[in-house]
């Protein structure tokens, strides 16, 4: 009898066993199901900050199981060295930007390959072009964009200004008449080295012969920045900002030059369509519009905007195959999708990489670009293209030549030495 117990017993406890087992791997199936995605984004782009939140939760809303994080850094700070650290730790993001050509080959282990993605299709052959590598695509573009000075309309007419200048000699005439109606000509925030060693001196690069060539000139030994006529000629651009600028130049960052130029208390900044946004929230219906960086007297060549793509969205090759299936997804979605479209031409105001998406309403500075673009008036977008490293060189310099610390022909023997340091790793 005792025996017949324990073996009714034993048949109870396995039957209890199997149905917690039963019940333990449903509630795993269930917590599973519930599980969100969560993506980690890392946006270069300060001025579209809460545009580009909205777009996330839109996504959102049309995908419940996934969650979207934005970490923005931008706007002077160093996005690329926030990223360098986490990967170093083994906490990249899922999702990040690329600016393409030598940057994309210092990064290429971290660059999943993108060639069979929808949006391909859509996409400017020319745009293309900084992310391929070896026939294979491996970042989206982002949008297209342009800088130059960007210029208050309503002051040039308070100061009697009915041309804008085109050349050197006369963009110092305008600078003298602006100051003479107590309009202080130019919004300077120097303590921000990549307006000083990426966007300006790029201006010098684009106006060579043959900028690649010249380029890989440098490298070979061919060609010296030293003595060039228009490297010196952008000295003079440099000069004239800082004469005619506000004070103090070195300490004003990002958003205090854009803020001070928004308020109509500058006539110009060098920036670029980016700052649109910033513009709007500020100053709605700001009466805007581009002028070339001259760096000579010559008409025609001076009248050009360098217009380029700014960057790439890449995905992040080593994260889980999961992540980069959604990672994907959402990318295509930006881009193919009426939400997408609507919130990066709308909200963004993105000039577009991509056929399929209309502009409507771009404001003005994107009429800008896309007008000089239309007539063929552009330079391109060089930096990039140099030795990895070297414009974080060009920066720092070029501050202390704004400090005093060097004269004009010592800076230019400075960037030399910067690229043949750089070109030798």
């Amino acid at each position: 009898m005792k025996q017949l117990f324990r073996i009714m017993l034993a048949m109870v406890m396995i039957i209890l066993l199997a149905a917690c087992g039963a019940m333990k791997e449903e509630e795993l199936k269930k917590s599973a199901a519930n599980e969100k995605i969560v993506l980690e984004v890392l946006n270069p782009k300060v001025e579209i900050d809460s545009q580009f939140e909205q777009l996330v939760n839109a996504y959102e809303k049309e995908n419940p199981g996934v969650e979207i994080h934005i970490r923005t850094v931008g706007g002077g700070s160093d996005d690329r060295a926030l990223l360098k650290t986490q990967f170093v730790l083994g906490k990249g993001p899922d999702i990040f930007t690329n600016g393409g050509y030598e940057e994309a080959k210092l990064w290429k282990e971290y660059l999943e390959d993108l060639s069979d993605q929808p949006w391909i299709a859509n996409a400017y052959e020319h745009a293309l072009e900084p992310m391929k590598m070896n026939g294979k695509i491996y970042g989206m573009p982002m949008n297209l964009e342009g800088y130059g000075f960007i210029y208050n309309k309503d002051l040039f007419a308070k100061a009697g200004i009915k041309e804008t200048p085109k050349t050197l000699s006369e963009l110092m005439n305008v600078s003298k008449k602006l100051s003479a109606m107590n309009i202080t000509p130019f919004a300077i925030g120097y303590a921000e080295t990549p307006f000083l060693g990426v966007h300006m001196l790029n201006i010098a690069f684009a106006h060579q012969e043959n900028p690649d060539s010249f380029i890989r000139g440098l490298t070979d030994g061919t060609q010296k920045i030293e003595g060039n006529s228009h490297f010196k000629g952008l000295l003079r651009v440099l000069d004239l900002t800082i004469r005619y600028g506000n004070k103090n130049p070195l300490t004003i960052d990002y958003n205090t030059e854009v803020t001070e130029f928004a308020k109509g208390k500058t006539a110009m900044i060098q920036q670029g369509n980016w700052i649109q946004p910033f513009l709007d929230k500020i100053s709605p219906n700001m009466n805007v519009g581009f002028i070339p960086i001259p760096i000579s007297d010559d008409t025609l060549k001076n009248d050009a905007l360098p217009i380029g793509v700014p960057n790439n969205w890449v995905v992040n090759k080593k994260t889980t195959n999961e992540k980069k299936a959604e990672a994907k997804k959402f990318l295509n979605w930006m881009v193919s999708s009426e939400q997408g479209k609507k919130l990066m031409t709308e909200q963004f105001k993105f000039i577009p990489a991509f056929s399929n998406i209309k502009v409507k309403n771009p404001g003005p500075l994107a009429e800008d670009l896309m007008k000089y673009a239309k007539e063929g008036k552009t330079l391109s977008w060089y930096w990039f293209k140099y030795p990895p490293g070297v414009s974080d060189d060009f920066g720092p310099a070029m501050q202390a030549y704004i400090a005093k610390q060097m004269n004009g022909d010592q800076l230019l023997q400075q960037f030399q030495k910067s690229w043949n340091k750089y070109s030798e790793k």
